[in-house]
C-alpha cells in the first residue's frame, strides 16, 4: 500500500490503485487550534488527537474483490481522541477482508495537551459534564458525518462502490456522531444503513426519522458507560417502525473494538457479518 498526499477535495484526487490509502479533506471550515494533530502510541493505544480538521482515509479490497458496499468508520475517544487503530484502521482492513470499500473519518475533536488522559478519565467519571464540554463540538462532528456520507456517495463510481449502499459505522463517540448524522435526516447525507458499536452521549430522546435506515447495534452488558444508551437506541429504532438489530455479550466492557481479549465480545465481528450478508451488503 501506499500513502496518497492529502487533497482538498474530489476534484483534486486522482484515480489510485485497489487497496491504496487515500486521504480526503472534508472541513471547509476547520477549527482554529493552538495545537497540533498527534499520533501517538500509549495507554490507549495508537490514537490521534487533536483534530480540527476532518478528514476521511480510503481503504480498498484487492483487486476484483469490491463488492460495491462502502462503509464510513468513526472511531470512538471521548472527543478527546480517536482510538484509530483498533476502531478504525483495523475495523477498515477486516472490512476489505469482506469485500466493503471502507473509509475511516477522522472527524473534529476538544483540543487537548499532555495531560489529556486525565482530563479524559474526569469527565468520563461525569458523563453530565461530558455532555456539556461536548456540545459546541456536536453541530460541527455532525457536519463531518453528514459530509462523509455525501462525499463518499458522490464519488461513488471512482470506488466502485453503489451509492444507495454507502453505510456510517461508530464506536462509542464515533457512534454518538452516526446517530447524530441519521437524526439530522437530511436526504444527500443519509446513510443508506448504520452500525452502532456501544454508542454513548445520546440525546435523552432519539427522534428517529422517517425513512430511518436499518440499524445494527452491538455491546457488552458489563459496559457501564455505553449499554444503557445502546439499549435505548435500538429500542427507539423498533418504536419509530424502523429496522433494528441489537447484539449484547455478557462481557467485554467497553472499548474492545478489533482487539480480541478472549471475553464474549469478540464475537460481534461474526455477528455483524451476518447482519450484513442478511442485509443483502456482502456475499455469503
Amino acid at each position: 500500500m501506499r500513502l496518497v498526499t492529502l487533497v482538498a477535495g474530489a476534484l483534486a484526487i486522482v484515480a489510485v490503485p485497489a487497496c491504496a490509502w487515500e486521504a480526503i479533506r472534508l472541513s471547509s471550515d476547520p477549527v482554529p487550534a493552538t495545537s497540533k494533530e498527534v499520533r501517538e502510541t500509549g495507554a490507549f493505544g495508537t490514537i490521534v488527537r487533536n483534530v480540527s480538521d476532518a478528514t476521511l482515509t480510503a481503504y480498498a479490497p484487492e483487486q476484483g474483490k469490491a463488492n460495491g458496499t462502502a462503509v464510513i468508520v468513526a472511531p470512538g475517544g471521548a472527543f478527546h481522541m480517536l482510538s484509530i487503530e483498533n476502531e478504525g484502521e483495523a475495523v477498515a482492513k477486516w472490512l476489505n477482508g469482506l469485500g466493503v470499500t471502507a473509509f475511516v473519518l477522522k472527524y473534529r475533536l476538544l483540543e487537548t495537551g499532555a495531560d489529556f488522559p486525565l482530563q479524559m478519565m474526569r469527565y468520563m467519571s461525569n458523563l453530565g459534564s461530558l455532555r456539556t464540554a461536548v456540545e459546541p463540538l456536536r453541530p460541527l462532528a455532525t457536519a463531518d458525518g453528514e459530509q462523509a456520507v455525501a462525499w463518499v456517495r458522490k464519488n461513488a463510481r471512482r470506488y466502485g462502490i453503489k451509492p444507495d449502499r454507502v453505510g456510517l459505522m461508530g464506536f462509542s463517540a464515533g457512534g454518538a456522531v452516526t446517530v447524530w448524522t441519521l437524526t439530522a435526516n437530511k436526504p444527500k447525507s443519509r446513510p443508506d444503513f448504520a452500525i452502532a458499536i456501544y454508542p454513548g452521549l445520546l440525546p435523552d430522546t432519539i427522534a428517529v426519522p422517517k425513512k430511518a435506515p436499518p440499524l445494527f447495534v452491538a455491546a457488552a452488558m458489563d459496559d457501564k458507560l455505553a449499554y444503557a444508551d445502546s439499549v435505548r437506541l435500538a429500542a427507539a429504532w423498533k418504536t419509530g417502525g424502523a429496522s433494528s438489530t441489537i447484539v449484547t455479550y455478557e462481557n467485554g466492557g467497553h472499548g474492545f473494538g478489533m482487539k480480541k481479549s478472549g471475553k464474549a465480545s469478540d464475537a460481534w465481528t461474526g455477528a455483524m457479518a451476518d447482519w450484513m450478508r442478511g442485509q443483502g451488503l456482502v456475499g455469503k
